[in-house]
């Protein structure tokens, strides 16, 4: 016979069981809150190293709680951009996996940078001529304006990737996009919305790569079972770390990012992003020019770059060393002459360098950079000033592992701060302000 008794006192016992388990998860989505909880990941997929920061979203700043590092194989990468899908997936897995264990979480928005010489970022410049002067601005007719900038920006920059391409046809997306300046009738504003005027001269900064490079990002992403919050050129994302999202910001400075296969340049001109140019040049070039003229392994033409400062280094090695690096620092400097002399819609260069990238740590480039008349030819008021960008120096992001501690991982840090700026324009209040419109037009 069925015992009353038995089955009353199993009801109670599982009803007790469900309480307690509802209680339970009842008691963690409380403290998964989207304030509390809200993490990005930046991911710097380099040509030497992977490096994976994990950052905390407190309000209007970052603070990055984990951080994880691996090396990339010499087949991985070719000049900044994913060669070996399946070997980048490992690397990075490691980093991530790294940077989670640190972290204590996983975390699944991302942004990813690119690099690469076919990433194309310039500053386009285009009037628009108003039929009714005495009409207000509003936003649909700023959103027009922004869209036929972008689209000129787009044929030019791929009539430039086709040009260098012998005439290939390559199809491309925009990836970063943002107001550099804009006028009405000859007068700077900032908001544009509610003013009347004639003519409207509108500067825009657009970046835009080949689809093949981002679809590689993406699927890198999607076996990384990450949430791709954006793709971001990495020298866009190194001016966002230290310009920050202070729209009256007037830092005007060049920034080269030396990575092992790219040098990436950007050219801030009061608080504004003129550009970006990238070379492939970076530091694996210095190595196998040791390699090549020494006639040693790559590995020890690595050690050797390394340590060629090194006082405890045999004279003799280092002078041979440096001898090798000088024909590869010719073609270098050259390269980074090149890229700025296309700057020619300023009338002067910024005359502050600021470095950051694994590349930059060799010392024989930061003395090209420093005693060297390089800059003669360029239209710098004075000689530049040259130095590595601190991590301190990155607006809005805190570093709370004691591991962010030097040149090397300024690019990550943007790349967290061009997640920031998406996540925070994404969930902006559509009756925001007027700028935070634009941003966020300029973000879709």
């Amino acid at each position: 016979m069925l015992n009353l008794n038995k089955v009353k006192s199993f009801g109670q016992s599982m009803a007790s069981k469900v309480a307690d388990k509802a209680s339970e998860v009842n008691t963690k989505v409380a403290s998964r809150t989207p304030a509390e909880e809200q993490y990005i990941v930046g991911l710097d997929i380099g040509t030497e190293f992977v490096k994976a920061l994990i950052g905390k979203v407190n309000g209007d700043h970052i603070e990055i709680i984990g951080v994880g590092r691996q090396h990339q194989g010499l087949a991985d990468m070719q000049a900044g951009a994913i060669a070996d899908i399946g070997r980048v997936v490992q690397n990075c897995d490691t980093a991530l996996a790294r940077a989670e264990e640190q972290a204590g979480v996983s975390a699944r928005s991302a942004v990813i940078g690119i690099a690469g010489e076919l990433v194309k970022g310039t500053t386009t410049t285009v009037r628009v001529t108003r039929k009714d002067p005495e009409k207000t601005l509003d936003l649909p007719e700023v959103e027009r304006i922004i869209k036929l900038v972008q689209q000129r920006a787009q044929a030019k920059a791929k009539q430039q990737l086709t040009w260098e391409l012998g005439g290939k046809d390559v199809d491309i997306r925009l990836v970063n996009s943002a107001l550099v300046g804009m006028e009405i009738d000859g007068y700077k504003v900032t908001s544009p919305v509610g003013f009347q005027g004639r003519d409207i001269v509108v500067q825009l900064y657009t970046a835009f790569a080949p689809l093949i490079h981002i679809g590689a990002l993406e699927r890198t992403a999607q076996q990384l079972d990450l949430d791709l919050l954006a793709v971001a050129a990495e020298p866009f994302a190194v001016s966002r770390s230290v310009i920050g999202d202070d729209t009256s910001a007037t830092m005007s400075a060049i920034l080269m990012d030396i990575g092992g296969g790219t040098t990436d340049i950007a050219v801030v001109n009061e608080g504004g992003v003129q550009g970006t140019k990238m070379f492939g040049i970076g530091g694996r070039a210095f190595t196998r020019s040791i390699e090549r003229e020494l006639g040693v392994e790559f590995e020890q033409a690595e050690e050797l770059k390394i340590n060629v400062a090194n006082p405890a280094m045999a004279q003799n090695n280092a002078a041979a060393t440096l001898g090798a690096l000088q024909k590869t620092l010719d073609v270098w400097t050259s390269g980074v002459e090149l890229a700025l002399s296309e700057f020619d819609q300023l009338d002067h260069l910024p005359h502050r360098v600021l470095l950051c990238g694994g590349g930059s740590s060799l010392e024989p480039l930061m003395d090209r950079l420093e005693q060297t008349d390089w800059y003669t030819k360029l239209p710098f008021t004075r000689k530049p000033i040259v130095q590595h960008i601190h991590p301190d120096q990155v607006i809005g992001i805190v570093d709370k592992t004691g591991q962010v501690d030097d040149h090397t991982f300024i690019t990550a840090m943007g790349l967290l701060r061009v997640g920031l700026d998406t996540m925070q324009f994404s969930g902006t209040d559509p009756s925001g302000s007027i700028r935070e419109k634009l941003d966020r037009m300029l973000r879709t």
